[in-house]
């Protein structure tokens, strides 16, 4: 797995400034006015820095640019960065600030300078957050990153504020590695067996195999892997870190790959269904999150592994199942697959650990990027507190979300011929009427949100903080939801 660079905090001191490796890094506010260290640069630069306060460049440069100056006279450091910023900065302008500074470091050592910045926790964490590289497979020489030592007055204070969010920022990465894997390292068993080391941290795991999810009944489940070599499985981590309340319950999907089965996928992009367990990759992240940083909260993580392939014992359109609550489901379509994983799932989570409230999250659709883009997943929910309380938790996290509509209208377009429903309706509002089929297999007065994490989970372009890839999207947002509205 990827190892977390978490930096070093150190006592503030100018007389570090010259011997520095790597990236020296000093921040200059708005009026270009400089404090200790930013002088102490200047000074060994001979007034470079300065000067350049004082030119238009400067003045254009919004909060959180940076200007580098390669190769400077006076200095060990191979580049000094300049990072406008004000002293007392937004946490989300801090983290996003920290985000580019390690982008512009690349795999260099980073020094930064803060002195009595109140937001040097934030900024580390941005940092951190950025450093990520996903490179498990590559055989070539890549130069390890670098340190990050943080200069700060109030040393202390900044190593108390990070520490929660070191445990984030490694739930994070635990979400983008399972994401970014390849299905043929992160087989069903694989995955399960990466969850089942999740114990050592004091989480309580077990796995339901295909024998126990048979006497159970979860056939709809059940049905979506049968042709695959790779067995079936239902992980469930609990932490149970608050009183004798009831959990709330994380449901995710994770397809570890999805050929659409005998509904087959077009070839192109193909390579990209490796990331349709992203559900149950969010869900593992804050699982590990909770129990890093011991949340006082009773949270049950379940994940339903399964893999869509085609073969001659492959599940076919047309093929009625009955799910583990007793509805028939009717097959129209292989490829919609995830909603009838998460059918039992929920069905299961419900009966067995009566949760006070259940969320689940799935790549589920194509139709919901249509909709929101790569900016946000599509919020669904039969309850206006939970689904307002996830949005302000995930507004804060800056981790997009859109509330989507539910309706009994839409219920119209999933009804079949031959059993209770059908898997999927017409093209028209399809991230709906997937969520629609998810609300049957919710209880009567279930607190319920469904996440459609399709556009959010991986893309193809660098965000704020994390290269191209696996964005590990959700972790951030549902551990604070989890301690804004359980631990507060």
């Amino acid at each position: 797995m990827t190892a977390v660079i978490h930096p070093n905090f150190n006592e503030h001191t100018l007389d570090a400034i010259p011997q520095a490796n790597g990236l020296v890094v000093i921040c200059v506010d708005a009026a270009g006015s400089f404090g200790p260290s930013a002088k102490r640069v200047n000074r060994l630069m001979k007034g470079t820095l300065k000067r350049f306060a004082d030119t238009d460049i400067f003045e254009r440069m919004a909060e959180g640019d940076v200007q580098r100056f390669p190769a400077p006279l006076g200095l060990a450091a191979d580049a000094v960065l300049l990072l406008k910023m004000k002293k007392r900065p937004a946490v989300e302008v801090a983290r996003k600030c920290g985000a580019k500074i390690a982008k512009e470091a690349g795999t260099a050592a980073i020094n930064l300078f803060v002195t009595a910045n109140s937001r040097a926790a934030q900024l580390a964490f941005g940092i951190t957050l950025r450093r990520y590289r996903f490179d498990a497979h590559k055989t070539i020489d890549l130069a390890d990153h670098g340190d990050v030592h943080v200069f700060i007055t109030n040393v202390e204070k900044s190593k108390q504020e990070y520490e929660q969010l070191s445990a984030v920022s490694e739930g994070v990465f635990f979400t983008r590695d399972l994401i970014n894997e390849p299905a043929n390292i992160l087989t069903t068993t694989e995955f399960a067996d990466r969850l089942l080391d999740l114990k050592k941290l004091g989480l309580k795991v077990s796995v339901l195999e295909e024998a126990d999810m048979e006497k159970l009944g979860m056939h709809s489940l059940l049905g979506v892997g049968q042709g695959s070599t790779s067995p079936s499985k239902i992980v469930i981590m609990e932490w149970n870190g608050g009183g004798k309340e009831k959990p709330f319950a994380l449901v995710g999907k994770g397809v570890v790959f999805d050929t659409g089965g005998i509904s087959l996928k077009p070839a192109g992009g193909m390579e990209d269904m490796t990331m349709d367990m992203g559900g149950a990759g969010v869900v593992a992240g804050v699982m590990k999150t909770l129990a890093l940083r011991k949340a006082k909260a009773n949270i049950v993580g379940l994940v339903g592994l399964v893999e869509n392939m085609p073969d001659a014992l492959a599940q076919r359109p047309g093929d009625v199942v009955k799910s583990m609550k007793g509805d028939t489901i009717e097959v129209i379509n292989t490829d919609a697959e995830g909603r009838l994983v998460l059918a039992d799932v929920l069905w299961y989570a419900q009966k067995t650990f009566k949760p006070t409230g259940v969320i689940d999250l799935a790549t589920l659709t194509g139709a919901i990027v249509i909709g929101l883009g790569h900016e946000n997943a599509g919020a669904f929910s039969n309850n206006d507190k939970l689904v307002n309380n996830f949005l302000k938790a995930a507004n804060a996290e800056e981790e997009g979300a859109w509330r989507m509509p539910l309706g009994a209208a839409y219920d119209k377009l999933i009804v079949s011929r031959i059993a209770d429903m059908k898997n999927v309706g017409e093209r028209a509002g399809g991230s709906i009427t997937a969520a629609q089929f998810l609300q049957r297999f919710i209880e009567p007065e279930m607190p319920w949100m469904h996440l459609d994490i399709a556009g959010v989970a991986s893309v193809k372009t660098e965000t704020d903080f994390a290269p191209k890839g696996a964005t590990g999207w959700g972790v951030r947002a549902l551990n604070r939801f989890i301690s804004d509205v359980y631990e507060a």
